[in-house]
Formats: structure tokens, sequence, C-alpha cells
């Protein structure tokens, strides 16, 4: 019998080969339960294993269990939630084991195949324990389908791993409840904890990404495979199982690490997207953002990295734009096939006119499909039968051109023209494309055309005429050219944001917001003393603390006129003369319920960043001084990694300085404080009448 379902299995795959993952997928499903391991590797499988499934030298087979009962030599790692092993593995997830080895061994590549999709080992699964050594082993626990979908990208040479080697072998496991306490109990230091951590992530990386978090495929992707067609679109609810199970495992998590139980958060309103939408038109809250797609901007330059083009093409949009609602980066070439930008972008902007390679064009229309815009500045992306054809007397060319609005009126100006033009006799479905903006001759060219695609919004402008270059960063032949160019800079500007809004975006113009003093605040009178006694030691003649960041100059009152610049920033000590209309320090003081933590503020209606007012102050403050900055909007907040933070009135921007032993139980597991910080304000956010 074993033999003819090996041999039913291969038929299938001969017959149906795209349809591997989802043989993957619903062998898995069926047989997870039962006492069987499943192990994806590049070897021969073993007599006893019944082979499933082979993709070029790689196999899938099923066998006999497989179980770990003595952990004594494994390292458990910091973010492990080892501290509740009887609630480790719920009934859908599986443990596995993963080897790895060093790319230079047997002469492997050094990753996965660059022109695929990749899928990365730590998106797909929680890492429990490793095992350093050649191979180096990682046992994880994932989904029933995140499992599978670690599975498929091996078979298909997609996997990558964090810490740079080559995934050799995935085997499913059977964790003993034995082996876990025994596991949880041996405590590592934290400078072995540390170490297991560079071990497996790479230098400069954060540890607690995306595999602290479970990242699951979405159902509707499951299906898309086992059919083998259609679309389809997830509206993702916190009530999904998924986000329950990882809420209430780091809830459970918390209460273990936090001196103090957390209080039952009570259940989730069912309430439906479409009835929070109307409370928000109810409220008057501006959505600028219908897509629902993080606000980000990509900006692709092809193999440039010439940063002052991006710089170049960065600054045009920021002109155009809400900027506090909008944050912009570079795509760079080698991240389009990499990195999971498609799902978290509302706008990629492509600003080059070399050739676009044939993997980049297919994720990009991929963009396209699942509701993405694009915006090409005379580049040579097209698609839906839009071609492009090149005329060498327009190369160079300033042109007078007329851009049609959407008001139907018409706008004339004139533009640098790239040198090609959108043919006529466009293919593919009229209905799908708009001609925007013509040249002004005889042949009336297509200059600029609107494109739609897909079924969920996606869409395209294309321009042939360089909207993104002013006539001073412009190489035009002619003081004639320069002057025309010149005259329309304020209509281009016009046009951009016609452009831009068509898109969804939007351009209220806003300000960027002048910089203002900061206010030395406490809502205990003896700690603000204690503060200003212990400032008179600290500063030098002038009242000036420097650090890396910026420098504090601590003045009395706000009648001492010092500019308040990103390096230097005057801070009123005197707290009498202190209003805001954002900021109420009696209901601070009300609502304060701390021994230290809070105790000193540093207000600033505007500042660079909150982060940057504690740089020279929170490591010699005595520590029950505890110390927070507060401010209204920033002009320059940072996220993790190279992320913009984007701070718009009405957020609740701060820097909070918390000072922990590491002997604590807390100092033992200091990943858990993100998760302590995020639940205190949901709790708070609940308090609030209405937002129960």
């Amino acid at each position: 019998p074993a033999m003819l379902i090996t041999l039913c299995y291969l038929y299938l795959w001969a017959r149906w080969g795209p349809r591997s993952a989802a043989l993957v997928r619903s062998t898995v499903r069926r047989l997870h339960r039962s006492r069987c391991s499943f192990t994806f590797c590049a070897r021969q499988p073993h007599p006893d294993e019944r082979v499933c499934l082979r993709v070029g030298g790689k196999v899938f087979c099923t066998g006999e269990a497989q179980f770990l009962d003595d952990l004594n030599r494994w390292s458990v790692l910091l973010i492990s939630p080892f501290v509740h092993p009887e609630k480790l593995l719920p009934a859908e997830h599986i443990a596995f084991v993963t080897e790895s080895i060093s790319a230079h061994t047997e002469n492997l590549q050094e990753g996965p195949d660059s022109s695929k999709e990749i899928v990365k080992w730590s998106d797909f699964c929680s890492p429990l324990a490793y095992k350093p050594g050649e191979p180096f082993k990682l046992i994880a626990e994932a989904s029933v389908d995140n499992f599978s979908s670690l599975g498929i990208a091996f078979l298909e040479d997609r996997l990558q791993m964090d810490n740079g080697m080559v995934p050799h072998r995935i085997v499913s496991v059977h964790l003993q409840e034995s082996a876990l306490k025994e596991l949880a109990q041996e405590a590592p230091s934290v400078r072995e904890k540390s170490a297991g951590m560079d071990a497996v992530t790479p230098a400069g990386k954060s540890g607690l990404g995306r595999g602290e978090e479970e990242k699951s495929k979405l159902e509707e992707e499951r299906e898309h495979e086992e059919r083998g067609a259609g679309e389809h679109h997830h509206l993702h609810l916190s009530s999904c199982h998924e986000c329950l199970q990882l809420e209430n495992s780091t809830i459970e998590s918390v209460k273990f690490a936090s001196a103090e139980n957390i209080p039952e958060l009570p259940d989730d309103c069912s309430s439906k997207a479409e009835e929070k939408e109307e409370k928000c038109l109810e409220k008057g809250i501006k959505r600028v953002n219908l897509a629902g797609k993080p606000p980000n901007i990509l900006i692709y330059l092809g193999s440039e990295a010439a940063k002052a083009r991006f710089e170049q093409v960065k600054s045009v949009l920021r002109e155009c734009i809400d900027a506090e609602s909008y944050t912009i980066y570079q795509l760079h070439q080698e991240q389009v096939l990499r990195d999971p930008w498609i799902e978290n972008s509302l706008l990629l902007v492509i600003a080059t006119d070399e050739p676009i390679p044939e993997g980049s064009h297919k994720q990009f229309m991929k963009f396209l499909s699942k509701g993405g815009k694009i915006l090409g500045f005379s580049s040579s992306f097209t698609f839906g039968g839009v071609q492009i054809k090149h005329k060498n007397k327009l190369s160079k060319a300033v042109h007078e051109l007329v851009v049609s609005k959407k008001d139907s009126t018409e706008v004339k100006l004139n533009l640098l023209l790239s040198g090609c033009v959108f043919e006529e006799g466009m293919k593919g479905d009229p209905s799908r494309v708009k001609t925007l903006s013509r040249l002004n001759n005889a042949d009336k060219d297509a200059v600029i055309v609107h494109l739609t695609h897909g079924s969920s919004g996606g869409e395209a402008i294309l321009s042939q005429a360089h909207l993104e270059l002013d006539s001073n960063s412009m190489d035009v032949q002619t003081e004639e050219d320069f002057n025309l160019l010149k005259m329309s800079n304020s209509k281009r500007y016009e046009v951009l944001k016609e452009i831009l809004a068509r898109l969804g975006l939007s351009c209220d113009s806003s300000e960027v917001p002048v910089l203002t003093p900061v206010h030395l605040l406490s809502p205990d009178e003896e700690i603000h003393l204690a503060f200003l006694k212990w400032l008179e030691g600290n500063v030098d003649a002038e009242g000036l603390r420097a650090s890396s960041k910026v420098a504090l100059k601590f003045v009395s009152s706000c009648e001492s006129q010092v500019e308040v610049t990103p390096s230097l920033m005057p801070v009123i000590t005197e707290m009498g003369s202190f209003s805001s209309e954002h900021f109420s320090l009696k209901t601070y003081h009300e609502n304060l319920q701390t021994k230290k933590l809070g105790k000193i503020l540093l207000f600033s209606e505007v500042t660079t960043s909150t982060m940057n007012l504690l740089d020279g102050l929170m490591f010699e403050l005595p520590e029950e001084m505890g110390l927070i900055a507060v401010a209204v909007r920033q002009t320059q907040g940072k996220g993790r990694g190279g992320n913009v933070w984007l701070s718009p009135v009405g957020c609740a921007l701060c820097t909070l300085h918390i000072s922990i032993p590491l002997h604590s139980n807390l100092g033992q597991r200091i990943p858990f404080i993100q998760h302590l910080v995020s639940l205190a304000v949901v709790e708070a956010v609940r308090s609030i009448p209405g937002y129960e």
C-alpha cells in the first residue's frame, strides 16, 4: 500500500505540478494530528519514509513520529515562550527542527534564488531554542499552514534563514512536556541569551522582528493555491483567530514577567468595519488613507544608487502631498523581489528610464492587482497594451502640452520631454486607458496616460514629460527654454497635485511646523526643586548640557531670547508661566500613579524627536527622577531601523525612560516591555467612557 500511495503522489505531481503547494498543505493538514512526522530535505529519503513530492533534488516525505525529550544541550532563546510549556503548542500548531549549514559547505550557493519571491524563515514561525554547530539547529513552532509555507519555500529554493546560512532540512517533531518544563527551568544568563540571539540573527538586526509574532498566511491565499485561480481580498479584523491567539499568548507571557498581574481585558466588541467607518465620519475624522495600507510612498530608481536623484524626487513629492500623512522611502532594485513592500505601500513612483527587469515588472503588476498605485516619471514601465514610441526630435526638448483635469478644465504648460510618447491605437481594453495630456503639436502625441488594472482599484498614471524636474535641475539647451520652464513651474505643481489626487493621495498643503522651546515640568514640586538642584552641578556656566543629539540650554523664563534649532533647544525651568491647549499638567498630575516614572517632564509643542530630548540626561539623572519627554508634534520622528514616525497633532508622542535591574524578573525578560507598554495603552484607552 505504501508503494501504491507513493506512486499516486508521484503521478499527481507529474500531472499537477503547479499545484504542488496545495498538495503539501493538504497532506500536512490531513495528517498533522496523527503520529507521523513531515520532512523536507535535500537528500534521498530513508527506506521507512514515504515520498510525497519531489522538486528538483529536494523531497517532501512522511515517516514515523520523531520525539524530542532530551533538550539539555539546547539553549532557550530570550524571546521563547517556554515559560508556559503547557500552553506552548495549540492543537493547530507544529513544532519542528530546521537544520542549516554554512554556504561554503559542499559548495552550496550563498542563499535562495534571488529571481524568486523570497520567504524569510522568521516571518512564518516563532523560534524557541537553538543548538550551535554544523548543522546549526533551530527549534520553532508555527501554525500548520505556516509550517507548510516554509516547506514549500524550501522545496522551491525560496527560503532564507535569518543567520545567512543555507537551510538543509526541516522535520516536524513532538516535544515532550517533561523536556519543555526542564528547559524552562534552565534559565540561562542574559549574556548567554544575548549570545544565542546573535547566533540566530545577523548583527545589527533586531531579534524581535516578525519571528516573535505569528505572521500567518490568510485563508483566502490557501484557497487560491488549491483552486489555482481567482483573486481574493481579506479584511483583517482584530477578532480573527490568529490575532486572538497572539493576544492571549502575549498577555500570559506579560503576566508572568510582570510583578503585578494584569487584569483580564474585556472581549473585543464585534462591531463591523462599516460601523466603525460611519463613526469616523460622524466625528469628522479626516481619512487620507482609504486604501487601508501603511502610508508609505516608495521611489524606484532602478540600478541608480544616487542619493541626489532620490532626494530630488522626494523633495518634489513633499511639496505636493500632506507631509504629515505619508512617509517616503527608496525601493532599491534588490528589494523588489526580496522585501514585503507590496502589502506595505500606497504608491510606487518609478523614476528611471532603464528597462524594467521581467521579475520586477511582475512584482509591479502584482502590486497593482492588490490595489496599489503607480506614478511613472519618464520611465519605460507600461502595461495593458500601451506602447512607448521614441521620437528623436522630442528628446530633451521643451514643449507645450495640454493637461485635462478631473473637473474637465485644461492646463497648458511647458515641460522637458523624455523623447518618448505613448503610441496611438493602443491595444487592450480601451475603457482601462485614458489620455490625460497631449503635446500641442501637429501629431497631438500622448505624453500622460491613466491606466487601471484588476478589480481592486489598481491604477497607474505614466508621464513621458519630466514633471519631477524644475528648471534649475534640467540640462536645457537655450535661455528661452529655461524661461519657459520657469514660467510653467507653478502649473507643474498644479498638475502634479492633480495627478497625485487622482491616485488617492491627500494634497492638502501643510507647512513644516516651527520648533518651539521645551518646558521643564513636574507634578511634584519637591522633585522639581531636586532636579533644579541636580542641574546646578551638571550644566556649564551658561546653563548648557550637551549630548550627541542636541544641546539643552536651561533658562529660567521664556523671556530669555534663545533661538530654537535642531541642535540647540532652550528649556524653560519656571513652571508658573506654562500653558498649552494640547497638554494639561493638572490632568497629568491627577492621573499619574507611579513612584518614579514620568516625574520629570520635558514638554514641547514642536520638537525634532522626543528621543533626542532625553539623550543627554537619562544615564546620569538620579533614578527617582523618572524622565519623560512629551511633544504635540515631531518634525523628525524616528521608528525602528530606518523607519520614519509620522507625528501629526493628536498622537500620544512621548519617550519614557525606564530603569530596570537586569537581575529582576522583568529584567530577565526585557522583550516583554514592548508588550507591557502596548497593553497599558490599550487598557488606558478602554478606561475612557465610550471606549470600553
